[in-house]
């Protein structure tokens, strides 16, 4: 496994941006095969205000979108590439998706990405999103490498 890298570091590989970025920093990683990140859950993210006011809880779709995001991180750092390059990793589908336990502020998600498949232009990993030890969700996502049209 390789070291962590910080936020900064994580814009060469994702192209989203705020309030869309939702991986705060990679603990350790190993092209080709696994990623491990955060998503630090605060109480002043945007999806709070409606989800749901008085008891607000993280929505799954953003979770599963964390884990896209790792997997898009791992597949670029497999790849040599970064998002400078006329590639994008593209949300493709979805299997398997649970969900066992509410995220709400003051939780630190820890995203755990491993690759299933990558072949040509195609990367499908098994994803688990945990808190503090306990899996909240965990999903199959498969990701399509498309050429950026700029």
């Amino acid at each position: 496994m390789s070291k962590s890298f910080s936020v900064s570091e994580i814009l060469n590989y994702l192209p989203h941006r705020f309030p869309f970025m939702l991986v705060d920093r990679v603990l350790e990683y190993d092209p080709g095969h696994r990623l491990i990140a955060i998503k630090n859950v605060t109480f002043n993210e945007p999806f709070f205000a409606g989800h749901f006011p008085g008891n607000p809880v993280m929505p799954g779709v953003l979770i599963v979108e964390a884990l896209a995001q790792a997997g898009c991180i791992l597949a670029f750092l497999s790849s040599g590439n970064d998002v400078s390059s006329e590639e994008l990793y593209l949300f493709a589908g979805i299997d398997k998706a649970r969900f066992r336990r509410v995220v709400t502020p003051g939780d630190q998600l820890k995203l755990d990405v491993t690759i299933t498949k990558m072949k040509s232009n195609v990367l499908k990993v098994n994803a688990i999103a945990s808190v503090d030890g306990e899996e909240a969700c965990s999903a199959e996502i498969m990701s399509i490498r498309s050429k950026v049209e700029k």
